[in-house]
């Protein structure tokens, strides 16, 4: 590796010790940078040293200077940020505080503005682990989106016209926006050991760029010019998308490349990384961006493979094995590589990577230049549909390579993602990739090795004892609730819906439940409509609780009858729920609340007879509510009002006009509001005037067609909310009596 590269890395590696806030790692960081630069003579380690320790100081100086705004904005109880969703009042907004560059969340009271703009968000503010969550807020317009991100959202709702279902997918390839990948697709790609390909990066640029190339060879376009006209719509498209910095740091890699073929000066591999990994020379905080660090480090593993692949002489062996094995090999050192990196994110280790790796590349080196030309064929609707039909096998097929890789038993190990193994797995890292780009391999390998083995064997970090989880898990237009006791087990109310050939039980319970560990205790049925007991078969095939409550009353969904099969098959105990009964597993409580049977008798319709149940852990409540409507509602009222107040409520039906009576609020008095509801549904749901009414009566709304999954953790006093991507104290109205 050139010095200059060895320069930046010890200056990268002073910043990453500076964000930690650990004195220790910063020592050892200075450390390691003396010790590598002094086998180039103690000048070099003394700079390398030097480098380190002022990587230290812009961090500390960054994270102060970030830590005095934010605190600032909490004195205020205001905070400037721009947007990144389109804003109206009951909805849940994320965007990026001005003056800190930190997230920001905000659960809107009043106040509309499009997404990219600028606003002064007024509210009941507290710090998030990633910055800053505002409850209840009210928002000024300061300005409107810029022009690039104007540009930006022109071109992911291009994408959504012309994409149609594949489009949440083709926007994290080709624009850099996660936001609408369900945190279940990202945890199966996670698991897979593909997470890097939904990210923009080198690799998305350089396939596009290639293909731009070699369709202009194709056509006679003489290769100077070619090389000349690939530059110019490469930076089309990052302008064209809005210019969001992943996309900047891979075209300037990929320009690096094509700029000295033209001027036919060769550039150093190394060179491409620097220039791509200069970012956090201007802007410390960079070095902590999850997207910087994988762009940044499978670059550097794509380097640091071809040319062990060259040691190895590879190009000796036949053309199909020869491209098997080097596919494998780099693979299998960009899965080693990225592994810190993943591992910090979502606390795991891929083991199958190397092999979904070598499957899922050929088909997104296909996919991409398909979903590229959609994209910037958009206002030619019919041409674009057709690459949008080419591509989507492709993007099925990367996506069932994902399920199956993460399906596999132990596909993925669970390390601890604590400090001191951030930095392990960082030493794994840099030790592999030099250990594959020299040839005196012996000394960092054995370096990686002890350091993977380090990281493996590192206790697992237990699980939060004391605390109960509410999961809301996003199964799209349907419910499926589970409750974590704090002894790891599970309680869940409903289980998704069904379609013809599958059904949300198989799809996205089981695969959640599983992945987290725990035996599924209870099973609780709110009423037999096909979106809620649709999984349910499935679930109770696969986990068996050992008990399964329902309200009883008949219906003619055919999944709910092939519920009590397997109910019966699996010798699952089944219960009717009465009002008065409870089920307590490790110190928490369900009551279940309605329906009795002199109110079902006269009934048609399912809704009204759902399953209320109240789930107490110590001073903490929440209420389900399944579909009751305001029929239920007004009986739950005139029975006991009071059994009603509960910090977190399950709205009921979906967020429909027929539930959530004004009444019916003031007796919950919820801080918040979780709406289980699919993106873009038939039924038009949840209702802007129900959002509006949660909203007005204090409680912070979070839907799943917005943030996906929602998770709330309590220790019996205090609530947590983690959703999005951040985790929040929630601020409750009151204390139950």
């Amino acid at each position: 590796m050139p010095l200059i590269v060895f320069a930046l890395l010890a200056y990268l590696g002073g910043l990453l010790a500076g964000f930690t806030g650990s004195i220790i790692v910063g020592i050892i960081a200075a450390i390691g940078a003396a010790a590598v630069g002094s086998q180039r003579g103690r000048v070099v380690a003394l700079a390398f040293a030097s480098l380190t320790i002022g990587g230290i100081v812009a961090a500390r100086t960054s994270s102060g200077d970030g830590e005095k705004c934010l605190v600032d904005a909490e004195r205020s109880q205001a905070v400037k940020l721009v947007l990144d969703d389109s804003a109206s009042p009951g909805a849940f907004v994320r965007g990026h505080v001005e003056d800190c560059d930190a997230f920001a969340s905000l659960s809107l009271r009043s106040g509309d503005a499009p997404v990219g703009s600028t606003v002064l968000a007024r509210g009941a503010l507290t710090r998030s682990e990633r910055g800053v969550h505002l409850k209840g807020a009210a928002i000024t317009l300061v300005r409107g989106p810029s022009v690039l991100r104007r540009w930006r959202g022109d071109a992911g709702e291009s994408i959504e016209r012309v994409f149609g279902v594949d489009a949440p997918l083709v926007k994290a390839l080709l624009i850099a926006d996660w936001r609408e990948l369900t945190p279940e697709v990202k945890d199966r790609y996670a698991a897979a050991g593909l997470s890097h390909m939904l990210s923009i990066s080198g690799l998305h640029i350089a396939i596009i760029a290639a293909a731009i190339e070699l369709t202009l060879e194709l056509f006679g376009v003489a290769k100077r010019r070619a090389s000349i006209a690939t530059i110019l719509v490469s930076v089309f498209y990052v302008v064209l998308i809005g210019a969001p910095v992943p996309a900047i740091r891979s075209l300037l890699m990929s320009v690096a490349v094509l700029g000295s073929r033209l001027i036919q000066r060769p550039i150093s591999r190394w060179s491409i990384i620097g220039i791509g990994a200069l970012q956090p020379v201007f802007d410390p905080r960079v070095v902590i961006d999850a997207g910087y660090q994988l762009s940044v480090v499978g670059v550097a593993a794509v380097i640091a493979a071809g040319l062990l692949a060259k040691r190895l002489q590879l190009d000796r062996l036949p053309w199909r094995s020869g491209v098997l094995v080097a596919g494998l090999l780099g693979s299998t050192i960009a899965t080693i590589a990225s592994a810190p990196i993943i591992a910090w994110i979502f606390g795991r280790i891929s083991i199958v990577a190397p092999l979904t790796n070598l499957v899922a590349n050929p088909l997104i080196g296909l996919a991409q230049p398909m979903i590229f030309c959609g994209m910037i064929l958009a206002p030619i609707t019919p041409v674009a549909r057709l690459f949008a039909d080419a591509a989507h096998p492709l993007l099925v097929g990367l996506d069932r390579v994902a399920a199956t890789g993460a399906a596999i038993p132990h596909a993925a190990i669970p390390v601890s993602p604590t400090t001191f193994s951030a930095l392990v797995s960082c030493v794994m890292c840099g030790a592999v990739i030099i250990a594959c780009a020299s040839r005196d391999w012996l000394r960092p390998a054995g370096v990686a090795l002890g350091a993977a083995v380090l990281i493996v064997w590192l206790p697992i970090v237990p699980a939060r004892r004391g605390m109960m989880e509410v999961h809301m898990i996003d199964v799209g237009q349907g419910d499926a609730v589970a409750i974590r006791t704090p002894g790891g087990r599970w309680i869940l109310f409903d289980a998704g819906g069904a379609w013809r050939g599958g059904d949300a039980g198989r799809s996205t319970v089981i695969p959640y439940l599983s992945r987290r560990g725990g035996r599924l205790e209870a099973f609780v049925l709110s009423h037999p409509h096909t979106d809620h007991v649709g999984g349910a078969a499935s679930v109770i095939r696969a986990l068996s609780p050992v008990v399964y409550f329902d309200a009883g009353f008949p219906g003619g969904a055919e999944s709910y009858r092939a519920s009590l099969d397997a109910a019966r098959d699996a010798r699952v105990r089944w219960l009717r729920a009465h009002p008065g009964d409870s089920l307590v597993v490790d110190g928490v409580t369900v009551s279940f609340l309605a329906p009795d049977s002199a109110w079902t008798a006269r009934l048609t319709d399912p809704n009204l007879a759902s399953v209320v149940a109240r789930v107490r852990f110590g001073d903490v409540r929440v209420l389900f509510v399944g579909d009751a409507e305001r029929a239920e509602e007004e009986w739950l009222l005139a029975r006991d009002a009071g059994l009603l107040r509960a910090d977190i409520l399950k709205v009921g039906h979906h967020g429909s006009a027929t539930s959530s009576i004004d009444a019916f609020l003031d007796a919950v008095q919820p801080s918040v509001a979780l709406v289980s509801v699919g993106e873009g549904n038939t039924y038009h749901l949840p209702n802007t005037e129900i959002i509006r009414r949660l909203a007005a009566h204090g409680a912070q709304v979070l839907r799943t067609d917005h943030v996906g999954t929602i998770v709330a953790r309590t220790d019996g006093d205090r609530i947590y909310i983690e959703t999005a991507g951040d985790r929040w104290e929630l601020p409750r109205q009151s204390a139950p009596p």
